[in-house]
């Protein structure tokens, strides 16, 4: 609605604060309406300067809110703007407080998986480095069957056509080199 299409008594700026506050008071929520209308541009830039415009609507929304409960215990009426300007300042802080608990949180928790996934890296590291060692000890035979069968995920049927083995060998040989491998692991301290 523009402001010349606004009826009278919205333009009039004979109509105070103090006697729309008293209007509100008695149940009137049109004159509230008419407090938002005089001071919600203010409200909003203020915020805005306050660096909280991210959700801005929302913590204009929020001001107006706290201002109608709030109008009860208004004490003096005549310092309607600097009442309402102390709430506009309470709801940035409270948003720059939640901004701020919000990006700390992000920040630990970023800081956390971090050293969990260093953590997780160095432990992947050391365990496929004990793989490694462990699969240097075995049989070059076993060694094949256990590499075709469990990191390449080949069939014991396709293994024992790649190696030109019976399929009982292939068991046999993947069964004593798995067997093994569980061994040698544990005696390095591994838990499997």
């Amino acid at each position: 609605m523009s402001e010349q299409s606004l009826p009278a008594e919205e333009l009039d700026p004979q109509i105070t604060d103090s006697c729309l506050i008293k209007r509100c008071l008695q149940g009137d929520k049109h004159s509230f309406s008419l407090l938002y209308k005089r001071y919600q541009q203010k409200v909003r830039s203020t915020l805005y300067r306050f660096g909280t415009n991210s959700n801005l609507d929302d913590l204009v929304q929020e001001v107006f809110i706290r201002v109608w409960k709030g109008l009860p215990r208004l004490r003096q009426t005549t310092h309607f703007s600097t009442w309402l300007y102390r709430i506009t300042w309470n709801v940035a802080t409270d948003e720059q407080r939640r901004w701020h608990q919000l990006y700390t949180q992000k920040q630990a928790l970023s800081q956390n998986l971090q050293v969990i996934s260093l953590s997780s890296q160095i432990e992947d590291m050391h365990y496929q480095d004990l793989v490694q060692r462990s699969l240097q000890t075995l049989s070059f035979d076993h060694r094949c069957v256990l590499v075709l069968h469990d990191l390449e995920e080949r069939p014991q049927k396709e293994i024992a056509e790649i190696l030109g083995i019976p399929v009982g060998t292939v068991k046999s040989r993947l069964y004593h080199a798995r067997s093994y491998m569980r061994d040698y692991l544990k005696q390095q301290g591994l838990e499997l």
